[in-house]
């Protein structure tokens, strides 16, 4: 099984996802051992001075102002995690979870935080085991970071609470730490707070996120590229040099993508009909534009998730010279911002998608297709209502780009007066990559049975590589109505799992 060695300096956006989404194992590099320790030692020294401390030896947020005395500190962190556990609503997925916890585990191991190589190793243990602490929706403002998602997590490193264990069922977490060896964590000054204090939940969802739009934009070209051949458009719009006098390395790349998948076709812009036209609507012409601005939006957005990975996210932390300063870098608005920022970008471009699936389905703009793309219309329906299930798909994450980090409800008897929501950004942002997921299946649906009945004019070979594909993947062509919701899953999970994008780079070579 790949393992992933978390040092001092950080971990990338490959590692997060191999331990999200792959299982990989952890390991902690004898670098971050000696960190952790070095700090340790930092913070025990100042546990022994009278002077207090705040996080070693005072209260937490709006308590800060009491002195902690040494016999009462155990009890200090011990209750920070179980009075943070609070969160309420369904359970957030697995990955989520794996993703929050690796990130906590990134930052312990900066040496920044103070706590014990033992309390990290024990975390990377868990993470091994397979065990997955619950943790639900809602319970998070995103400042000062994840604390109620990160109090669940902490909480089944001292074993307690609920857990999920490798075979899927719910146990006690003492019980699933016991089956597998695990000690359970007995926490000391500073530690408690230590696991609680980042951006981590967030930020793992960003970074699962971008790695799903890569292959959804990819697959919004192509999609995008089919339905411009089916409705005979021309491809003349994409020529590079037209892109190159408005320098965006986003649309140059979409439009590139879409030349590449339409090459060889018979379809573009030589047969049109008795009503030729001067231009395609914008939902063709300007496919590359939406797409491009969204893809530079995802620039952005690992620009930001790089340096956050790059990040030691705590409140306070130990800094290389010996110090122990209170600082205010869990406050999670630069990634707030781009998980906003990449809902709006993934509403448009599901927009400008059912606008393009909609006028393959009107006979009064998509030039000799018969209506609704049906095989009797009138007696068959065609595709009618799978356009309303992508139009309602759109419209829901059109209310899901409202942004979250626009909003602060004040917290901790206003001391923590500002909060971000990033954690609300990164919900509903996840929620809208899987819609778009589902509008741009539901274009290929409509675009590869739109360019079947085209007869006799052949499709590029890229475009006949995805239509023989999809149809292998159990996405069934035209024909009388039957069953849609089967067909609309199958063409879900083929674009989902990266086939599409896949398949067509089998003739195009590798798409931006």
């Amino acid at each position: 099984m790949h393992t992933v060695v978390v040092g001092t300096t950080g971990v990338t956006a490959s590692d997060v996802l191999a331990v999200a989404r792959g299982g990989a194992r952890v390991e902690l590099s004898g670098e971050a051992v000696a960190a952790l320790a070095a700090a340790r030692e930092v913070v025990e020294a100042l546990a022994a001075k009278p002077e207090p401390v705040y996080g070693v030896s005072t209260g937490f947020g709006a308590l800060a102002t009491r002195h902690i005395s040494p016999e009462l500190r155990g009890r200090l962190q011990r209750n920070i995690v179980r009075s943070h556990a609070a969160g309420m609503g369904p359970r957030v997925e697995r990955e989520v979870v794996r993703a929050l916890m690796f990130l906590r585990l990134k930052t312990l191991c900066s040496g920044h935080t103070g706590v014990r190589p033992s309390v990290a190793q024990t975390m990377a243990d868990i993470l091994n085991a397979g065990i997955t602490p619950v943790v639900h929706e809602f319970g998070s403002l995103g400042c000062s970071g994840d604390l109620a998602p990160l109090s669940h997590c902490a909480l089944t490193l001292l074993g307690e609470g609920d857990a999920e264990g490798p075979d899927g069922d719910l146990r006690p977490a003492g019980e699933l730490l016991a089956a597998h060896g695990i000690e359970p964590v007995e926490l000391r000054e500073k530690e408690g707070l230590a696991l609680l204090n980042g951006t981590d939940g967030m930020l793992g969802m960003l970074i699962m996120a971008l790695a799903d739009l890569d292959n959804l934009y990819k697959s919004a070209d192509i999609t995008a590229a089919l339905s411009l051949e089916a409705l005979l458009g021309t491809d003349k719009v994409l020529a590079p040099e037209l892109h190159a006098i408005r320098p965006h390395p986003g649309q140059s790349a979409s439009a590139a993508n879409m030349l590449a998948v339409l090459k060889g076709s018979e379809l573009t812009g030589s047969h049109q009909d008795d009503a030729p036209r001067v231009q395609d609507a914008y939902s063709v012409r300007c496919a590359p534009q939406v797409a491009g601005a969204g893809r530079d939006t995802m620039a952005h957005a690992r620009l930001v998730a790089d340096r956050e990975l790059a990040s030691a996210v705590d409140n306070p932390v130990v800094l290389s010279d010996g110090r122990v300063e209170s600082n205010g870098n869990f406050h999670g608005a630069p990634v707030a911002y781009v998980l906003d920022f990449l809902a709006i970008a993934a509403a448009d471009l599901g927009s400008i998608a059912e606008r393009r699936t909609d006028r393959l389905l009107d006979k009064n703009r998509s030039h000799g297709l018969p209506p609704f793309l049906a095989d009797d219309p009138g007696v068959d329906s065609g595709l009618m209502i799978a356009q309303y299930t992508q139009a309602a798909l759109v419209s829901e994450m059109k209310r899901l780009a409202v942004p979250a980090s626009a909003d602060s409800i004040p917290s901790s008897a206003m001391q923590e007066d500002h909060v971000s929501m990033g954690w609300s950004a990164a919900r509903k942002l996840r929620t809208a990559v899987d819609n778009l997921t589902r509008v741009v299946a539901i274009e290929l649906y409509a675009a590869t049975r739109a360019l079947e009945l085209r007869t006799g004019l052949t499709p590029a070979p890229a475009s006949q590589a995805a239509i023989t594909a999809a149809r292998a993947a159990g996405v069934a062509g035209p024909g009388p109505d039957r069953f849609l919701a089967p067909d609309l899953a199958a063409a879900d999970a083929f674009v989902r799992a990266g086939r599409l994008v896949a398949t067509v780079e089998t003739v195009t070579g590798p798409l931006a």
